[in-house]
């Protein structure tokens, strides 16, 4: 899940777990349920990262084999020390040409990471060209422009203090990340009975440093961005986000991570 650009970078699932990996987890779940895919097949996880998506498939899925692609080396040695799983494997690979053969698994599938790929659809291409006739190619991303609620906080709050950080803002850098775009690309790619849903996870934090710690991880766009900063114009935008975040009561802070998903069919022959 490395981009390009420093702006992109992802490379530490120990700093990811507690800024997104967390709430992705909770995603997943949803996302495999939705797709309802039987049991005994062969999956291919593009752009595996930490494993959530991997080990997700092997607790609900029941397939027979879980193969992880990952260009970040540091992530491919996390997930394997993370998922143990017999049936799972990680390798070093990039999503826009897949070490694979054509016509290889059952079921290719993407979670969070469609939208730091330079070319989208040459990357759903060559998911399409490694699955096998009557195989399902799926993804899901962030709904950073909308109820991506964690994210759209700390945007709103950035650009609000300083207007040149719009173009860092991931809502703005990944229109693909929406409902007619990802239905529009499925479709162009050839992929048959396309369908998009919206998948809401609860983000519930215990309190205000629950919710800011992760960004000073350094992981990924927003965090990068707030460890760009001096300590002086990162306490502002820190008090900005904590006198604007839906506080409650008892200090805790209640949000929703919305994603969209997006499922199509590889033509039967």
């Amino acid at each position: 899940m490395t981009g390009a650009g420093s702006r992109n970078i992802w490379a530490s699932g120990d700093a990811y777990e507690p800024y997104v990996g967390r709430w992705s987890r909770l995603v997943a779940r949803e996302f495999l349920r939705w797709l309802g895919l039987p049991g005994g097949l062969d999956w291919l996880d593009v752009g595996s990262g930490t494993g959530a998506l991997t080990q997700t498939i092997l607790d609900s899925a029941s397939p027979r084999s879980v193969t992880g692609v990952e260009p970040s080396a540091d992530y491919v040695g996390y997930a394997r020390e993370q998922v143990k799983d017999p049936r799972a494997r990680f390798s070093t690979g990039n999503a826009m040409s897949i070490p694979a053969e054509d016509a290889s698994y059952d079921a290719v599938v993407s979670g969070l990471v469609l939208n730091f790929v330079p070319q989208p659809e040459r990357g759903l291409a060559e998911m399409a060209r490694v699955a096998r006739p009557n195989a399902t190619v799926a993804a899901y991303v962030w709904d950073y422009a909308g109820e991506m609620q964690l994210m759209r906080h700390f945007w709103d709050a950035a650009v609000a203090l300083d207007p040149s950080a719009r173009s860092l803002d991931e809502g703005e850098r990944f229109p693909i990340c929406k409902p007619e775009a990802l239905d529009r690309l499925w479709t162009e790619a050839g992929l048959q009975d396309v369908r998009v849903q919206a998948i809401d996870a609860p983000t519930h934090f215990h309190d205000f440093d629950d919710y800011w710690a992760p960004f000073l991880g350094g992981q990924g766009p927003a965090p990068s961005y707030a460890m760009s900063l001096d300590e002086e114009r990162r306490t502002q935008l820190r008090d900005y986000i904590l006198n604007h975040l839906p506080i409650e009561v008892d200090g805790t802070i209640r949000l929703i991570a919305r994603a969209w998903a997006v499922a199509g069919r590889v033509a039967g022959e």
